[in-house]
C-alpha cells in the first residue's frame, strides 16, 4: 500500500472520529471509553469530558498486560486489556461508560477490547 493511501485512510478515520465526537460526550456519571488502535497495540482510556480529565488508561504495551500475554495474539491481548481496564474502573466506582471507537471499524482488536471490557463488568 502506498504512503498516500495510508494518509488518506488516516484522514478518513479522523473525519469519522470528529463526526462521532460531536454527538458523544462523557460525563462524570457516565464517562467515555476511548479506544485507539495502532499497528501493534490497542489503548483504552476512560475520560470525563465535562472536567477534561482522563480517569484511567491502559495499553497492550503496558507491563501488566505484557506479563500475562506473551503468547497471545493481538486481538487476545486487546481483550485482556479491556478486562483489566474494566476491573480498574469498577475499583474506582465506574460501572457505566459511553463507548467511543475512535473512528475505527468495530471489528478485530477494537471489538475484542470492547468485549473484554464488557466481560470485566462495564456496561455500554
Amino acid at each position: 500500500m502506498s504512503n498516500r493511501n495510508v494518509q488518506e485512510r488516516h484522514v478518513r478515520r479522523l473525519k469519522r472520529h470528529r463526526r462521532v465526537r460531536k454527538k458523544i460526550s462523557g460525563t462524570t456519571a457516565r464517562p467515555r471509553l476511548v479506544v485507539f488502535r495502532s499497528l501493534t497495540n490497542v489503548e483504552g482510556q476512560i475520560v470525563d469530558d465535562t472536567q477534561g480529565v482522563t480517569l484511567l488508561g491502559i495499553s497492550t504495551s503496558s507491563s501488566d498486560v505484557k506479563s500475562e500475554s506473551s503468547e497471545l495474539s493481538k486481538s487476545e491481548r486487546g481483550r485482556l486489556a479491556g478486562k483489566l481496564l474494566a476491573q480498574r474502573a469498577i475499583e474506582k466506582g465506574i460501572t457505566k461508560v459511553v463507548f467511543d471507537r475512535g473512528g475505527f471499524i468495530y471489528h478485530g482488536r477494537v471489538k475484542a477490547f470492547a468485549e473484554g471490557a464488557r466481560e470485566g463488568g462495564l456496561e455500554f
